[in-house]
């Protein structure tokens, strides 16, 4: 045959069409199966809580169990929330998706708080594991972050998103009324109606951030966000709903088995309640945040943690009063003793100095290892006079970081300006005729 009769191979126009298929039929096969991985927790919550069943796991096989749900639970929720930053506000997407992520803690430490009407001790149990919550999220969190961040890009400051300013702001405010807390040495229904009303005003805020309307899904995120915007949404608020129970059904038990695990280990109750039980009932915005950040959105696993903390030192902290008001039907307000006072100061002057780095919206490789540093130390002493020392020595810190950054200030403030006054963002319209 001649060369000019040769004709180049046909090429089938559907087939990138079918290619696409088979991806997004591969990625629902991979969040059905993480949903199914999720379930076990859940059901067995469900059969014990309901006499139904109870099949005896034990402690050990117990919190893998449940932790394996849990774990799950966050997987589908940062394939979920990256489209919802699509359709809702970004920044309300993340405080949602923080607080969702927080639920076991509210779990363990509400039951602490709804039960100290019987059992005083309860009380003091309430603040240790509150307390011990908000320095795990801080003192190990932030710097894991970090660290992943540095990993990755090989850069010794990360940067944070402009639009985590008024959340800092609000944990700034919430920090400082913090400081009357152990003076005072109780809770009680003022501190909720504050607490509550600095929550509100965030959340209000934060839902005036515009959606991002362009963004590049991978993996499952990108099934959920080729369907059709009614079942697009239908099927991101069912994620968010399924985590949600799943979370809350498997909190509990998790840090339960935990405690009981290391009981039969010998650890003393007061650390199982304020430090190992919140590193279960933390686990998830944990891993929410860690999983983020891997992927290349270390911002917003910074924010999904800063959230949590707002969350955490406003709502949580409300919350245990009212719980307590209501299960004993009194307003008398809870009380706690001077070692929970103790934690409480260190607690508030860790949070200074975390607000302090925060408002040069960067978080340097010194100011990581700083925070990781002396929350680690921390384990070595028990004595109340070296928690006051600690919590002292924050404050300086605090104070020396912000003498520093007052340059940084006017940035700060014009970023929180932005956060009030958010400009909108373009909407991608139709392409123009050729």
């Amino acid at each position: 045959m001649a060369s000019g009769d040769q004709h180049p191979p046909q090429v089938d126009p559907i087939e990138p069409i079918r290619q696409v298929d088979r991806l997004l039929v591969r990625q629902w096969l991979i969040l059905a199966v993480t949903m199914l991985i999720a379930i076990p927790g859940p059901i067995i919550r469900f059969g014990e809580v309901f006499h139904l069943y109870d099949l005896h796991l034990g402690p050990e096989l117990g919190a893998i169990t449940f932790g394996i749900s849990i774990f799950a639970a966050a997987t589908l929720l940062t394939w979920a929330s990256e489209v919802a930053e699509t359709e809702i506000s970004a920044g309300l997407a993340l405080v949602v998706l923080a607080l969702i992520a927080v639920l076991p803690e509210y779990a363990v430490d509400l039951y602490f708080a709804w039960t100290a009407p019987d059992n005083p001790e309860n009380a003091h149990l309430a603040v240790a594991n509150m307390t011990g919550g908000n320095r795990l999220l801080v003192g190990l969190a932030w710097p894991v972050i970090f660290f992943i961040f540095w990993r990755k890009f090989k850069q010794n400051i990360m940067p944070i998103e402009r639009g985590n300013a008024i959340g800092i702001l609000f944990l700034g405010a919430a920090t400082l009324y913090s400081f009357s807390i152990p003076v005072r040495g109780y809770l009680s229904l003022v501190d909720t109606a504050i607490m509550f009303s600095l929550f509100a005003g965030y959340l209000y805020i934060a839902a005036k951030s515009p959606p991002e309307h362009e963004r590049d899904f991978v993996g499952p995120a990108a099934a959920i966000g080729a369907l059709p915007q009614f079942w697009r949404r239908a099927c991101v608020l069912a994620i968010f709903v399924y985590s949600a129970i799943v979370i809350f059904a498997a909190a509990e038990p998790f840090a339960e088995s935990l405690v009981e695990s290391g009981e039969s280990l010998g650890i003393d109750e007061f650390i199982l309640v304020q430090w190992v039980a919140p590193l279960a009932s933390e686990s998830p915005e944990f891993i929410l945040a860690a999983l983020l950040a891997m992927r290349g959105r270390y911002a917003a696993g910074m924010t999904i943690l800063i959230s949590s903390k707002v969350n955490q030192w406003t709502l949580l902290i409300g919350s245990l009063p009212l719980a307590y008001s209501i299960s004993g039907g009194t307003t008398a307000p809870l009380d706690f003793d001077t070692r929970q006072s103790e934690e409480i100061f260190l607690t508030s002057g860790q949070s200074l100095f975390a607000v302090a780095i925060l408002v040069s919206l960067t978080v340097s490789r010194w100011e990581a290892a700083t925070l990781f540093g002396l929350f680690m130390t921390q384990f070595f002493f028990t004595n109340g006079d070296v928690r006051v020392a600690f919590g002292i020595m924050y404050c300086i810190l605090a104070v020396i970081v912000l003498i520093r950054d007052v340059p940084l200030a006017g940035n700060f403030f014009g970023a929180a300006k932005e956060s009030l006054n958010p400009p909108p963002r373009a909407v991608p319209g139709p392409a123009p005729p050729t």
